[in-house]
């Protein structure tokens, strides 16, 4: 018995050492960029988070929590934003059915999201303020600006200031305080200044948080929609849903073959006997997706195949993305993800990190285990029932813990986690 757990144990290390191989292989590929880094978010009078302050944010940051307690309402404060800036306020605001389902319950008051990021590593923090408020005649932009400090120690300047519509702006690659000021008005108080001056070339630190802000990628990944038959032409990007999977994989096996094989080759690591994926074009126009076992000569169509391979196909082609997102948010992954594949999955999201920022929610112990007290932010409703967040390494005894081989998942699952277990103080689930 013990020979036989030996060798298992060899062919276990042996594969994990193929597979780190072949992501290593990938990583090395990744194209070098400067990559913007949200290093705090606080968040005002939106939905469950009277008051939600986050500091110290990491490239790879996952929030945990039962149902219920902001996961999904953190997740939607980037969407909204993004929204803003694509498709505009009062589009963004109708969605979510006005200030009456937006604005937090039993509260006044505007609607305050405040970012502060570096576009670079080394670059100053900047600072992003945005308040919304709203009248008879719906939302309006009440305030709006972005300041740094050019030097550590220096006195903040706000080279872009705004208020329902009007204000002025700091011209050039550097602003400052001895630069050119513009008074400028926008069109309507609905319009958000960094939007439509980030147009604009003369305002280069604008646009940069245009640029930034509209290239997020906030993923609400269905198995069902990667089953689609699109019309056939090759796309960059995955949509939201994951409805134009097969024309990612026609994208990347014309443009990065090399990439597509080495996903397809993780892909085989984690489902069992998978050999090729393949995206083929019909007599009508349209792409069908198909997969191949290694046992069968007969691909079979997409819409047969398990819910796990499509949403780990999918995954793979976004965390591998030749050229990602700035940001990427990803909810719940676990989904129709068997367990033992999640550790490997919060590993290889901490590895896309490198080139991008990724968001992720989750409430599963497995996808846990795989990430490091500093990533894990525990989110809890306090009795006045407003969303709070603590992150796990400033809970007392985690990160001794971990230091000595403890995984955060059984950590939490057995409540060592200083927020307590909701189920259990509610009477579901019961004590021991």
């Amino acid at each position: 018995m013990k020979a036989f757990n030996y060798t298992l144990d060899k062919c276990e290390k042996f594969k994990q050492s193929k597979l780190n191989i072949i992501k290593g292989n990938l990583s090395e590929k990744m194209p070098k960029q400067s990559i913007p880094r949200i290093e705090y978010l606080r968040v005002k009078n939106y939905r469950a988070l009277r008051d939600l302050e986050l500091k110290k944010i990491t490239p790879l940051t996952v929030f945990l929590g039962p149902n219920g307690s902001g996961k999904s309402t953190i997740f939607d404060v980037f969407a909204f934003l993004s929204e803003c800036f694509t498709d505009g306020l009062r589009k963004a605001w109708e969605k979510r059915s006005r200030f009456r389902e937006l604005r937090t319950r039993d509260t006044e008051g505007n609607i305050v999201l405040e970012l502060k990021y570096r576009e670079t590593k080394d670059s100053p923090l900047i600072t992003y303020h945005l308040a919304i408020a709203e009248r008879t005649k719906g939302p309006y932009v009440a305030e709006e600006w972005l300041q740094w400090r050019r030097v550590e120690r220096g006195k903040p300047f706000k080279f872009l200031d705004f208020k329902e519509g009007e204000g002025k702006v700091t011209t050039g690659e550097m602003p400052d305080a001895q630069d050119e000021r513009i008074s400028e008005k926008l069109e309507s108080p609905e319009f958000l200044a960094v939007s439509t001056l980030g147009k604009f070339a003369k305002h280069p630190r604008v646009s940069a948080l245009r640029k930034f802000i509209t290239g997020w990628h906030l993923s609400y990944l269905t198995a069902d929609n990667t089953r689609s038959i699109p019309e056939a032409g090759a796309q960059e990007r995955l949509s939201t849903t994951g409805d134009n999977l097969p024309n990612i994989i026609q994208y990347l096996k014309e443009q990065h073959p090399e990439r597509l094989e080495k996903i397809i080759e993780i892909l085989s690591f984690r489902v069992p006997r998978l050999e090729k994926v393949a995206a083929s074009i019909m007599q009508d126009g349209r792409l069908l997706l198909q997969i191949k076992d290694a046992p069968f000569a007969t691909q079979i169509l997409a819409k047969f195949a398990s819910d796990g391979t499509l949403k780990m196909l999918a995954y793979l082609t976004v965390l591998h993305d030749p050229y990602p997102a700035q940001l990427i948010g990803i909810k719940e992954p676990e989904n129709h993800l068997h367990p033992r594949l999640l550790p490997e999955l919060a590993e290889e999201c901490r590895a896309a990190s490198a080139n991008t920022q990724l968001m992720v929610t989750t409430h599963s112990p497995f996808f846990v285990d795989g990430l490091k007290p500093q990533e894990l932010w525990v989110l809890y409703r306090e009795k006045n029932g407003y969303t709070q967040a603590k992150r796990t390494d400033e809970m007392r005894g985690i990160k001794e813990f971990v230091a000595e081989g403890a995984s955060l998942g059984d950590l939490w699952m057995e409540d060592f986690f200083e927020v307590g277990n909701y189920l259990k103080n509610q009477g579901v689930i019961r004590k021991n």
